[in-house]
């Protein structure tokens, strides 16, 4: 203890009981730097009073202080709602580092680099879905592979890789999967520039080369959906969303190839805190200086998994295009499917932003955290600039989902951020011992809910239980100011690995 300051030395859990947590507003809530020993900035969290505590049992704050330890801070460490514990940094937390003397932190971006969500419109009603629902969920289930190590054969060479690596959803367009728009609303127009394939391992190429189309297991899934409300009328209008629409929403990353490059950089960047003698107060937390050859390589590295997952993503929409198709009759465009947005939960972005009232460039880490930015923002496609930025937000398989609209107060309070889902209270294994795969299976039945996936286990793993409540997350985010609601959706099916 120094100066009478509670020190955590390594991960251990919860939240020592005497580290005063001081409350700002309704939803935010403040660990003052002065608390633990090391911390360069004081801790935001966006909470209500019960997130907050379950925050503080599990390791969630403790991760957070750890975080607020590394050098080149330039604002608060962020956790957002669906905060929970993770690999070193928290899920849900963002922290900003100057673009120059800062830091790149493997994790604080998490394994699967560029997780991420995706929605698609059609024109269908759910009444014409629900007449086709279980030979849709067949199709959906057989053309999308899922599952751990899941593949699917496209043919493509590692030549072809390394061009899905360093040009992303424009290479696959000009392959024929999808079509200039989905471009456009794609979160970084589809690829981030930098990539550079020569920084990827060889196991790392063997893995991505027959995982690009696929879901993936976990948390990952597509589903079927229903437009259940509206809450913004003219946001929604603008985004093509109306009351009773079918869309389909799909949650995946980068698959065993980001899962290899984060393994990866893990290790060499253990090597490169031993060779400058630098201490952490959680090795889980490694990190490279900006301008290091070990950072322009894990940033090069990283931005090639940023890029297959785009590149994922776009595939899948081709794939449930494709059985929309077969299922229906007709084709993608007299259906009305359209890529709505796609955005990124797991990635570090050179951005711009305001830092005690100057512009400064910074190195924004997101894990389990989805950007939110408000109207204007130069950064967003022509279509949203007039009304912000689609933040999507997925729940569990029995619960809803959420559109929902960037503002300006994310970039006052977050660095333009939002929370990325409900966010877990229980460990798999827990949900596994604890909550019977026929709960969740009476739950589905009772809401018509069609389910395909490949292990039962799941079922509990990914139950609604496991969760934290979506709706109260979702309300945390409103309330803040961080994003506003635009809509809410249901699942009509659900396909799992």
């Amino acid at each position: 203890m120094e100066n009478g300051k509670k020190e955590f030395v390594g991960p251990r859990r919860g939240l020592d009981k005497n580290v005063k947590i001081e409350r700002i507003s309704e939803t935010k809530f403040v660990i003052r730097k002065e608390e633990i020993s090391g911390m360069e900035r004081d801790i935001d969290i966006y909470a209500n009073s019960e997130m907050l505590e379950r925050m503080r049992m599990d390791r969630t704050l403790s991760q957070a202080s750890n975080a607020a330890t590394l050098p080149g801070l330039v604002s608060n460490m962020k956790i957002m709602p669906d905060g929970h514990e993770g690999y070193g940094f928290p899920v849900g937390g963002v922290e900003a580092f100057d673009a120059e003397e800062g830091i790149i932190s493997p994790g604080a971006i998490g394994f699967d680099i560029n997780c991420g969500v995706r929605l698609i419109k059609t024109e269908l009603s759910e009444e014409e879905i629900r007449k086709n629902i279980g030979v849709l969920s067949d199709r959906l289930f057989r053309n999308v592979p899922s599952g751990v190590g899941s593949k699917m054969k496209l043919g493509f060479t590692e030549k072809e890789l390394e061009r899905v690596c360093e040009e992303g959803v424009p290479f696959i367009i000009d392959k024929g999967y999808g079509s200039g728009i989905d471009i456009e609303h794609t979160e970084e127009n589809g690829f981030m520039e930098g990539a550079d394939f020569s920084e990827v391992s060889k196991d790392a190429k063997l893995r991505g080369l027959f995982q690009l189309g696929t879901l993936g297991a976990g948390n990952h899934f597509l589903e079927v959906q229903k437009v259940e409300k509206i809450f913004d009328k003219e946001t929604a209008k603008g985004y093509g969303l109306y009351q009773g629409q079918a869309v389909v929403m799909v949650h995946t990353g980068s698959r065993g190839f980001g899962h290899q490059i984060c393994s990866d950089y893990l290790r060499i960047l253990v090597e490169y805190q031993s060779k400058l003698n630098i201490k952490l107060k959680d090795p889980e937390l490694s990190y490279a200086r900006i301008g290091s050859r070990e950072a322009d390589s894990y940033l090069g590295a990283m931005k090639c998994a940023v890029n297959y997952a785009f590149t994922n993503r776009q595939i899948i929409m081709s794939s449930i295009m494709k059985s929309f198709e077969e299922v229906f009759g007709k084709s993608s465009d007299s259906l009305g499917m359209e890529l709505l947005y796609d955005v990124s939960h797991n990635i570090a972005k050179l951005e711009e932003h305001s830092i005690n009232g100057l512009r400064k460039k910074v190195y924004v880490h997101r894990k389990g955290a989805t950007r939110a930015f408000p109207k204007g923002h130069r950064d967003l496609p022509k279509a949203y600039r007039r009304l912000g930025q689609p933040v999507l937000i997925p729940g569990s398989m029995t619960t809803g989902s959420y559109i929902l609209v960037g503002t300006e107060g994310a970039m006052e309070e977050t660095l333009g951020s939002s929370c990325h889902g409900a966010g877990r209270v229980m460990s798999r294994h827990q949900a596994i011992r604890e909550i019977p795969v026929s709960k969740t299976l009476g739950e589905l039945k009772k809401k018509s809910v069609e389910l395909r996936i490949r292990s039962m286990k799941l079922v509990s793993e990914e139950a609604e239980w496991a969760y934290k409540n979506i709706d109260d997350v979702v309300g945390v985010v409103e309330r803040a100011g961080i994003a506003k609601i635009v809509a809410r959706s249901a699942p009509l099916a659900v396909i799992k690995g």
